[in-house]
């Protein structure tokens, strides 16, 4: 079994995304996420090139670190100056890593053009840059920037360029798709001629997307015999972002027979957490679809799809979820079939069978209001409601029961923005409640009020906190449209442990929110209750 080592650049690479912006306190959550995750480097910056950059090497040696080893990133040293002289690789030294990796040009046009020396007059600059950082760091790495254009030009020019690294002291080469234009059958070709032309260096890959194949790439790369990927989690990275690490140690640990691993053991089942963590430390929204770790990678929504899984999950999933810490999920929708429901049952504990009249009443309630506007493939919360109260599950009862709420929006002449007030007269456990609050909009003003009226019975509710919400017009007809068009909200809410997605769906978009919300409160209630009751 080949070690394949993974080199994580997140919080370098993937910070210099349009949509990313690391503070030290994020860099410093997402490296000690990243080592217990298992990966054996952990590029953390360019020192002097930002204050957070420089200031991360110093915080980060406050922590110990199981796994990964902290490297620093640079370029090789201006032609204008020395090794010894030139800022950039002194700042690097100063950080104290456990590693460096430097890039420099390794296409002799990018070497004329942007450097404006000679090619031949390039090489000792990169040797130098290597063996100063070699004296003075455990490891140094060089990154071959433009690599594979550069030898498709020049190809004796970039091998020289990476023979004076290698000289220098360099323990990985790595060859970069810097533009993320090259093919998987270029790559591989490319990798496998280097591994030939110099037997005892440690090549590696660093793979950009451009054209959506860094992956891909990268795994060429490995085929043709690097020992080394580059990448970021969830792929994160300028432009159209960088190999996404997700993918790659999914594919090498499960789709190759056992002939290489990446992570330590176990480290494996860890990766849609890890990528949902980082996601949500760099404010992305995480991608649905992303393979391996995505939220519909192993989602069903045919019916046709749902019957044959439940009879053998292979033959509609490639691998078994749970490797890689994802599950399966059923949805209903209108695309549903009687498959839908009894699985979804089963889950919550359910044994029913297609032909019981309650599966056939569920299926036709479903469609009709998937028909309506429901989005229940992404409300899976408000899913369950409908399914446990149509099977008048224990524990699914009425925490509340409305009467009657109002809404009041007033705004006068001068006002910068509009006052909100809401009222809302509840039956709770048996006692009426009547109770008013003001918020930020109608929808805030709804949701203080419900909590006013609620907070006594079930003090539980001050720990949910709204997470998302979002509003969709739906198609229209000839009796809705325009202004008059039916709209389908979505809120998303969360507690300490758990997070999920209700749905309403009115022309009228308070009576929408309402529906959202209340299920959202409903739902926090029972999932408590039912927390309660399996620890008596």
């Amino acid at each position: 079994m080949k070690q394949i080592t993974i080199y994580d650049t997140t919080l370098r690479d993937g910070n210099q995304s349009e949509d990313v912006n690391l503070s030290l306190d994020d860099k410093i959550t997402i490296a000690l996420k990243l080592d217990s995750f298992g990966v054996a480097y952990i590029e953390g910056g360019w020192p002097g090139a930002s204050p957070v950059d420089t200031d991360f090497f110093k915080e980060i040696r406050k922590h110990t670190l199981h796994h990964a080893r902290i490297a620093a990133f640079g370029s090789t040293y201006h032609p204008k100056n020395t090794a010894e002289t030139d800022p950039n690789l002194q700042a690097i030294v100063a950080a104290k890593p456990d590693a460096a990796a430097i890039f420099g040009k390794s296409c002799a046009r990018h070497v004329e053009e942007a450097l404006r020396i000679t090619p031949e007059s390039y090489l000792p600059v990169v040797r130098n840059s290597i063996a100063f950082l070699a004296a003075h760091l455990p490891e140094v790495m060089f990154d071959a920037e433009h690599f594979f254009d550069g030898y498709q030009r020049d190809k004796d020019y970039a091998l020289a360029v990476l023979q004076a690294a290698f000289e220098g002291g360099a323990t990985y080469l790595i060859l970069c798709d810097t533009n993320g234009g090259n093919l998987p059958h270029t790559i591989e070709r490319i990798v496998r001629e280097v591994c030939a032309a110099l037997p005892k260096a440690r090549i590696g890959i660093h793979a950009h997307n451009d054209c959506e194949l860094a992956v891909a790439n990268s795994i060429a790369a490995v085929e043709g015999g690097a020992a080394m990927v580059q990448g970021t989690i969830n792929g994160v990275g300028e432009r159209c972002g960088n190999a996404n690490l997700c993918s790659i140690v999914a594919l090498l640990e499960l789709k190759y027979e056992g002939q290489y691993t990446c992570l330590p053991q176990g480290s494996l089942a860890q990766l849609r957490k890890t990528a949902h963590y980082i996601s949500e430390i760099v404010n992305m929204v995480p991608f649905s679809r992303q393979a391996f770790v995505g939220r519909s990678a192993f989602a069903h929504k045919g019916g046709i799809h749902v019957s044959a899984v439940n009879q053998n999950s292979s033959l509609y999933e490639h691998i078994d979820p749970a490797l890689v810490g994802n599950e399966q999920r059923i949805l209903l929708t209108e695309l549903a079939g009687r498959s839908n429901i009894v699985s979804l049952a089963r889950k919550f504990g359910f044994h029913l069978d297609k032909e019981e009249p309650v599966v056939k009443g569920l299926l036709v309630e479903l469609k009709e209001k998937a028909a309506s506007g429901y989005d229940y493939a992404a409300a899976e919360a408000s899913v369950e409601l409908l399914l446990l109260r149509k099977l008048a599950r224990r524990g699914v009862r009425d925490f509340f029961k409305l009467k009657q709420f109002r809404v009041f929006e007033t705004k006068q002449a001068g006002d910068d923005a509009p006052t909100s007030e809401a009222t809302v007269t509840l039956e709770v456990e048996g006692h009426t409640e009547h109770t008013a609050a003001f918020g930020y909009g109608p929808v805030n003003a709804l949701d203080n009020a419900l909590r006013k009226a609620l907070s006594g019975f079930y003090p539980s509710l001050a720990e949910m906190r709204l997470v998302d919400f979002k509003v969709r017009v739906l198609g229209t007809n000839e009796k809705t449209h325009g202004t008059a068009s039916q709209v389908r909200v979505l809120i998303e809410s969360a507690d300490h442990n758990s997070k999920w997605v209700t749905v309403g769906v009115s022309f009228n978009i308070i009576e929408a929110s309402w529906q959202a919300l209340s299920d959202s409160v409903t739902y926090k209630l029972y999932k408590d209750e039912n927390e309660q009751r399996a620890k008596l």
